[in-house]
């Protein structure tokens, strides 16, 4: 029986209460053993607060999951919500896990998908301000993005994914006051794509009508230009069931797409659901690994 393994991530969040309730749901695939790292013994640290402490001891966790994956000990890694924040306090090097899972398997290509009410979210560029965004596209990006999306599609068991491509612009850019990013960068982009896979890579979509295609079916996965384009329509779908796969890692990484929600830590009102999905995808894509 394969092993799954799960952080607690900032313990000072809602992250030990979500792996709880999640474990004693009844909602988790039998066919594994979940196993809940703990680095040492939990520091005791004030719910809801920021704690270098608490920054520590996801640290350490999340360095002893990523550890069992690569030695096989672990069919996928599911990681609880950190603190940003507190793990710059504690001297974390990185802007996040996916970064860190990132350098610690020796990745270069990778992205962040998010799962959820009927949509999967692939994003170009991630936790950058909006007037960065076109400075950071280029066509090589994009189409890693595509090439990475297209491969989880087919994990999933997708047979022929169909991938919507975002503008950056209003109406995708038809104007050509409104910015050439599409003209000069994504088109180019999809072109390349669709030379690849064919023609179910499509785009530039016009950013205000592609989620309406994609939670329509017309489509099973949108590449987004930066991280609130995507986000913003899967947490109005699935706020409370959202899930974050990291693509392109030789080890399967998914996580709640929450944060630490230091308002209701330890009052136990956090919704389990998220995490719940993020086990379950994980256990899923170990079955597809074989």
């Amino acid at each position: 029986m394969k092993t799954i393994a799960i952080t607690l991530g900032d313990v000072a969040g809602i992250g030990p209460e979500v792996v709880r309730k999640a474990l004693r749901s009844g909602k988790l695939d039998r066919r594994f053993r979940y196993h809940v790292l703990f680095q040492d013994e939990m520091p005791r640290v004030k719910r809801g607060r920021l704690s270098r402490e608490a920054a520590r001891f996801a640290r350490r966790s999340l360095e002893a999951g990523v550890a069992g994956c690569l030695g096989g000990d672990f069919a996928a890694l599911v990681t609880a919500p950190v603190s940003k924040a507190g793990l710059k306090l504690a001297g974390f090097p990185f802007p996040g896990q996916t970064e860190f899972l990132a350098h610690r398997t020796r990745t270069r290509r990778f992205a962040m998908m998010l799962t959820g009410g009927g949509l999967r979210v692939t994003l170009a560029t991630i936790h950058v301000p909006v007037r960065k965004v076109s400075g950071l596209l280029s066509r090589v990006l994009i189409l890693e993005k595509i090439e990475l999306t297209h491969a989880m599609l087919k994990r999933l068991g997708i047979r022929k994914p169909r991938i919507a491509v975002a503008g950056l612009n209003p109406h995708g850019g038809v104007a050509e006051e409104q910015g050439g990013e599409e003209r000069r960068i994504i088109l180019p982009a999809v072109r390349a794509a669709v030379k690849k896979f064919g023609k179910s890579i499509t785009g530039p979509h016009s950013p205000d009508h592609v989620f309406w295609l994609a939670k329509r079916g017309g489509t099973d996965a949108v590449v987004c230009m930066y991280h609130d384009q995507g986000l913003i329509p899967l947490k109005m779908l699935a706020f409370d069931s959202g899930v974050n796969v990291t693509l392109g890692l030789p080890i399967i990484r998914t996580s709640p797409d929450h944060g630490t929600a230091y308002d209701i830590a330890g009052k136990n009102r956090a919704n389990p659901q998220s995490m719940i999905e993020a086990i379950r995808l994980a256990a899923r894509l170990a079955l597809s690994r074989g």
